[in-house]
């Protein structure tokens, strides 16, 4: 069997299983902006975060409807298009990092942090306006 051409891990589940995963482990990510999970699942949800992260930062009607499509809920899909998105402006990627944390106690698996680099407020970010900038 070849190597070639597969892209993802399987984690031991059927397709529609896998795309409820990463989408319901990405809604946590933009919601608790932190959340812990395995090694394998972090690396792999940062490959689908960071293409929902650069659509929400085009932040026009289209770009909104697809990132409403990648996550779970529509909450989610606005707090990353309307607050989160503007304040990760400055960079073009790595807006997530991945650190180890621990090995689970019940089967020894690498568990890991998944977070934003940048520090989010909890507000969103105003435009300035023409007083502000003089």
């Amino acid at each position: 069997m070849h190597r070639h051409g597969y892209v993802g891990r399987k984690f031991g589940r059927e397709r529609d299983q896998r795309r409820a995963l990463i989408k319901g482990l990405a809604t946590s990510l933009v919601m608790e902006q932190r959340i812990e999970t395995t090694l394998p699942k972090a690396k792999e949800l940062v490959r689908y975060i960071e293409k929902l992260i650069t659509k929400a930062k085009r932040g026009d009607l289209a770009s909104r409807r697809l990132v409403i499509a990648g996550l779970s809920t529509q909450v989610a899909a606005n707090k990353l298009v309307d607050e989160i998105a503007p304040q990760l402006m400055g960079r073009n990627s790595g807006h997530v990092r991945v650190e180890r944390t621990r090995l689970r106690v019940g089967d020894g698996a690498q568990m890991a942090i998944i977070s934003f680099v940048d520090e989010l407020s909890s507000q969103p970010r105003q435009q300035p306006t023409e007083k502000e900038e003089n």
